[in-house]
């Protein structure tokens, strides 16, 4: 083990320590051990290639800004496996001193599309073009628009996303994504400029967070009064992408930056991307000149995916992390989690953890146990307790009966009522709406739900609709 290299990872792992689970931290971040630095990249290795594949996938980003945070020599991380190095030149590098292993180095592995975006970022990075390393958020290499799961949700703003990346400045300029967190407005962006970088790589791409372009605001005003340094920075590149536009709200000086920038790039026919939590006119506190050219170009909304789609991005997460899992259980993890990709994506990560922690292969019985804390989680004024107590009174029944496996005509009915208004009144997956119900399965809760959603649409639905609106009556006059 390199010294140095053990060293600043012991630094890091407090960092981590603080930012994920204690199970996870146990299972997959400390059982990493440091290996070596290579030019200004730490080798990392993982017990197994699974244990590679699921720490790169779920936490390597993590990992990297906590590198950099105790670091100045390391730029970034790789995770390796005894797998993955074996009779390959990285072996080689790993067991010699670094001054015998020549240009070995360069051919480490044969360059994937991932490696390709890295070392033309290297090259930008280091380029002419007045911006230094460091200055470039990292473009994440797996967020590409392979990757992407087109429904149709999204479908509109994957395809102007792919328009700019293909003619940048030329049409759709700015292009501004905007949706709720984590519907895959930032993996957009990224495929926008690892797409660029790929195939246009004499062009300079900048991306950077909201926050990053306030700080370099207050930076470098201290560093020139008349703002040459940050106009340099970027007003120089051809391709501005901007994350999370919504946070300059309320910061002035940071606005007017932002509004003569994005003049000086419009008018030079240079491309800008801009992500949003909400479309322009919602943004509160910045210039109204500046909504108004938010809305020059292209707007695209992202909204949450529907089941197919889910479903369909569930499946190829788990193809990129060699996992297989049935379709049965992600349509179970689909139900679970509705409007969030990434939530989507940390549900199939704690499937796959318990999984592997119980030597088993994932299945609908692990989905409910990785989500048993959803029954917990309500609307901030109502829970799961308010409607089954609104039930139990209308209907004179027992709690116990109502959610045990009681099956008579005077349990059935209020019992569907009560799940039907459950999913029309929590944001609640059907599974844990199952685990209320005495364990019951996503399909049985389906089943309870769609037959009252029938009785309401059928002729002879008055009563149906009645009952419903008793049971939204005496919930919200608690």
């Amino acid at each position: 083990m390199d010294r140095t290299a053990n060293e600043i990872w012991q630094k890091v792992l407090p960092l981590l320590e603080k930012e994920v689970s204690i199970l996870s931290y146990d299972v997959w971040i400390k059982t990493l051990e440091p290996i070596k630095i290579i030019e200004e990249k730490l080798i990392v290795m993982a017990v197994s290639e699974s244990g590679r594949d699921f720490v790169s996938s779920r936490y390597l980003e993590l990992i990297n800004r906590a590198i950099t945070m105790v670091s100045e020599i390391i730029t970034e991380v790789q995770i390796v496996s005894n797998e993955s190095i074996k009779d390959t030149v990285l072996e080689k590098i790993l067991l010699k001193d670094k001054e015998n292993a020549g240009q070995d180095e360069d051919r480490l592995l044969q360059l994937t599309l991932e490696e390709k975006v890295k070392e033309q970022s290297k090259k930008q990075e280091m380029g002419d073009s007045g911006l230094k390393s460091g200055d470039f958020m990292t473009i994440k290499p797996q967020y590409n628009f392979e990757s992407f799961v087109v429904g149709k949700s999204n479908k509109l703003a994957y395809a102007a996303a792919n328009s700019v990346a293909s003619e940048p400045g030329t049409r759709y300029n700015p292009l501004f994504i905007y949706g709720g967190a984590g519907l895959g407005k930032t993996h957009l962006m990224h495929a926008i400029g690892n797409e660029i970088r790929i195939n246009k790589p004499h062009l300079k791409v900048l991306f950077v967070s909201s926050e990053k372009f306030v700080s370099d605001v207050i930076a470098y005003i201290g560093m020139s009064k008349d703002g040459s340094a940050l106009r340099e920075k970027y007003r120089s590149v051809d391709v501005l992408m901007v994350d999370d536009i919504q946070f300059i709200s309320g910061k002035v000086a940071t606005t007017e930056e932002i509004f003569h920038t994005f003049n000086a790039l419009h008018d030079a026919g240079k491309q800008m991307v801009f992500t949003s939590d909400r479309e322009p006119k919602e943004i509160k506190d910045i210039d109204d000149r500046l909504k108004s050219r938010f809305e020059w170009g292209f707007k695209a909304d992202v909204l949450p995916p529907d089941l197919e789609t889910r479903i369909a991005i569930l499946k190829k997460k788990a193809q990129g992390l060699k996992a297989n899992v049935s379709m049965d259980v992600l349509g179970a993890m689909a139900e679970a989690v509705k409007s969030n990709v990434r939530e989507m994506e940390g549900l199939l990560n704690k499937v796959l953890m318990l999984a592997q922690l119980e030597e088993t292969s994932a299945s609908i019985d692990l989905v409910k146990e990785a989500i048993k804390d959803y029954s917990d989680r309500g609307d901030d004024e109502i829970g799961p307790d308010d409607i089954i107590e609104a039930v139990c009174k209308l209907f004179n029944i027992k709690k116990d009966d109502l959610l045990g496996k009681k099956k008579t005509r005077d349990v059935v009915e209020p019992r569907q009522l009560c799940i039907y208004c459950m999913t029309e009144m929590l944001d609640l997956p059907l599974a844990a709406i199952g685990n209320i119900f005495g364990g019951r399965d996503h399909a049985t809760v389906l089943y309870s739900r769609d037959k009252i959603m029938q009785k309401l649409k059928s002729g002879g639905g008055g009563k149906t609709k009645a009952y419903v609106e008793d049971i939204k009556n005496l919930v919200w006059q608690k």
